[in-house]
């Protein structure tokens, strides 16, 4: 099993939103598809919108 691989396959068009809207949100343009071009600079500010969020989303769920 890859590091990469997806648990639930049914999240996969999810995931691919919640991606796209954390790339909106930090201002890196993604299209569908490839997306080797992006700097690591960028692709990490991708990640680590989408983990920000997720921690809010966890944090609120607490309350």
């Amino acid at each position: 099993m890859s590091k990469s691989s997806i648990v639930v396959p049914e999240a996969k068009e999810a995931l691919e939103r919640f991606k796209m809207e954390a790339a909106s949100e930090v201002g890196v343009n993604l299209k569908n598809g490839y997306n080797g071009d992006l700097t690591s600079r960028q692709a990490g500010s991708i990640g680590g919108q989408m983990v920000k969020k997720m921690i809010e989303s966890y944090e609120k769920g607490l309350k």
